[in-house]
């Protein structure tokens, strides 16, 4: 592994937990606690959850940097040749679920994979990314969203953003409901080509920009008047969240299959959420806006 810089990596990792909870520290007023665990299998990690806070009503930002001694079978899906390899996983993944529904859900994730097998060369990758879900979408806030992931994406190619862009697209969509889980963002996977620095600078930019796309809107939303129906809507939209996290997200199974830690990998899911049997929003209502509008596969920037 004399082209890969694990140490670096872990060193980068916890120092963008630390910076982001900083951050949404200062914002909410209220601290994370912080929650460090070992896994039985190897490795572990800390956990920080901030809960019942002034703007926050849950959030999480997990690090973990676990291992062992075969590939869980969602790793190995897309790669059925990395079956049967050592691993090593290490990533900061997190959600924020605010209180005030004028503030969209936010979540993002950057992580490093190292597969080995004795006698062969390890086979390592980045991946990560971050998206969006609003209940009441604002043009603008979708509009500075991506354009602080295009510029983040600028300085690797032209063609970085539109192809990240794209895949969260695709990535982040229930096909059960067949509509996009919100507005999009970033995400890439089985990042290798050109070399581990420049893999490792792009992993860098993503992870840094998150907290500089995401902060502008809490900002501006925070204070935003509210009511019994807006909040309704909000947990019933929340619905969707759950949805993807049970059945889609590929993070939260390789976590479970795993055997990680239960209480870190679902930290994800929203303190309150409600499912209402074929609910129909009014027609031209705020609420029908978001799926009319939003929830559709845009060019922002």
């Amino acid at each position: 592994m004399s082209d890969i810089d694990l140490s670096r990596v872990k060193s980068y990792l916890l120092g963008l937990q630390d910076r982001i909870c900083q951050r949404l520290e200062a914002i909410d007023g209220k601290p994370f606690i912080e929650d460090q665990w070992q896994r039985d299998a190897g490795g572990g990690g800390r956990t920080r959850v901030l809960a019942e806070g002034n703007i926050i009503e849950k959030g999480g930002v997990n690090f973990s940097h676990v291992y062992g001694d075969g590939l869980p079978p969602s790793a190995t899906q897309a790669r059925p040749e990395l079956a049967g390899r050592s691993f090593q996983a290490m990533g900061v993944s997190l959600v924020i679920h605010p209180r005030n529904p004028y503030i969209p859900t936010s979540h993002a994730n950057v992580r490093m994979f190292v597969a080995e097998k004795q006698g062969e060369e390890p086979v390592w990758w980045f991946g990560g990314g971050y998206d969006l879900t609003p209940y009441y979408g604002f043009e603008e806030d979708c509009i500075a969203w991506h354009q602080t992931a295009k510029q983040a994406c600028e300085p690797f190619g032209e063609n970085v953003y539109p192809d990240y862009k794209s895949w969260c697209d695709r990535y982040f969509f229930l096909p059960h409901r067949n509509e996009p889980r919100g507005v999009g963002g970033l995400f890439f996977d089985d990042l290798s080509e050109g070399g581990f620095e420049h893999c490792f600078a792009l992993t860098q930019a993503v992870g840094d920009s998150y907290i500089e796309a995401y902060e502008p809107i809490i900002q501006k939303r925070k204070d935003t008047p509210y009511g019994e129906r807006e909040r309704q809507f909000q947990l019933y939209r929340r619905g969707r969240y759950v949805e993807f996290n049970l059945v889609q997200d590929r993070g939260t199974i390789f976590g479970l299959q795993s055997k990680g830690r239960t209480e870190s990998i679902l930290m994800s899911l929203p303190p309150l959420v409600r499912w209402e049997y074929d609910y129909q929003p009014k027609p031209n209502s705020h609420e029908a806006e978001l799926t009319e509008k939003f929830l559709t596969s845009r060019d922002w920037v």
